[in-house]
């Protein structure tokens, strides 16, 4: 087949930093690609993904991401360039809209953010001409008026991830600065565990700084420390030495990328048992779910219990990309049969 992947015009594919959607499009292009599928990738001119790419717009639109305009021009040159294609799978918000201006184009999306009401109400509108994918059952379990096609777990390449011997001494939290992420839920637990934590997170809004600068900042010390936003490289070095990531979400996160990639680098991942986590974290076996910030900090203490060959063992079985990319095919070969 030949498969076009647009994704969102915010951030390069792959993302030099921060960016879980733009990680996947990249793994879906290559493994797509390796298949033996013809792939074409409609990004922006900075992307470096290893496939046949378009663009329009040379740079990523980071400062002016969810704009309408930057998004719909992105979205308009992208259709008129996979017009040739077997099917599109659109990583965007405005595209499967747009999409109905290509009755003859099979169009399929994924859906990576929570679903609002005012989401519900777009995807509601298209499903019946845009297949939708869902990334875990708990984002699919809170917009139960929309027709989903498929649940596909998202997955990561096993051979990209050290092994670490998590011999750090210290915890890791990787996400955004924001509340609903819980950067103070870590530092609490962590700190009734008696083990320092190390943060990486994105922090470039105002509201990010806002939320820093009053819930974190002021804990800050030699063991809690904040090293900003790391390249990916000195991510995964951070997650291989870190004894746990700490992933103390409360909200319905659609899926939680790092919590696999902590799994892939062998290290342990604990969570509150909140969006996507208990379809990810086995507890007891790959990590624990803990009820709050006390039972956190128990869990923390005996993190040692878990078998890191056994975290890894999950991403090299079910959570790897060859699962990921072979559910996509499957399903696009359907669609396209249709």
């Amino acid at each position: 087949m030949r498969i076009a992947q647009i994704a969102p015009p915010w951030t390069p594919v792959p993302p030099p930093l921060y960016g879980g959607i733009e990680l996947v499009v990249d793994l879906l292009a290559r493994g797509l690609e390796a298949a033996g599928h013809d792939v074409v990738l409609y990004t922006v001119g900075e992307s470096t993904s290893p496939v046949p790419k378009k663009w329009v717009l040379d740079k990523a639109e980071g400062t002016r991401i969810g704009m309408a305009v930057p998004e719909l021009r992105h979205v308009v040159h992208a259709y008129e360039a996979v017009q040739d294609c077997d099917i599109v799978h659109d990583h965007t918000v405005f595209g499967p809209l747009y999409a109905e201006r290509f009755p003859h184009l099979p169009v399929v999306t994924t859906i990576h953010g929570p679903f609002n009401d005012e989401l519900t109400d777009l995807y509601r509108i298209i499903a019946d001409r845009v297949p939708i994918l869902c990334v875990s059952h708990d984002q699919r379990s809170c917009a139960p008026t929309v027709p989903i096609e498929r649940v596909i777990h998202h997955g990561v390449d096993p051979s990209a991830f050290p092994v670490g011997p998590g011999d750090g001494g210290y915890c890791l939290f990787l996400g955004r600065m924001a509340p609903e992420k819980g950067a103070h839920r870590a530092i609490l637990a962590c700190r009734n565990a008696g083990v320092p934590l190390i943060m990486a997170a994105k922090m470039r809004e105002p509201w990010e700084r806002a939320y820093f600068d009053e819930e974190v900042r002021p804990h800050l010390s030699d063991d809690i420390r904040y090293l900003g936003e790391v390249p990916h490289e000195e991510k995964l070095e951070l997650i291989a030495h870190a004894r746990a990531l700490i992933n103390p979400i409360r909200w319905h996160e659609p899926f939680g990328l790092v919590m696999i990639e902590a799994l892939a680098c062998g290290t342990p991942v604990v969570a509150f048992p909140e969006g996507a986590a208990p379809e990810i974290v086995e507890h007891e076996r790959t990590g624990f779910l803990a009820a709050d910030e006390a039972e956190m900090a128990l869990a923390i203490e005996k993190i040692d219990s878990i078998d890191r060959a056994a975290c890894r063992a999950a991403v090299e079985g079910y959570f790897s990309f060859d699962r990921m990319v072979a559910e996509h095919v499957e399903l696009f070969e359907q669609i396209v049969q249709r």
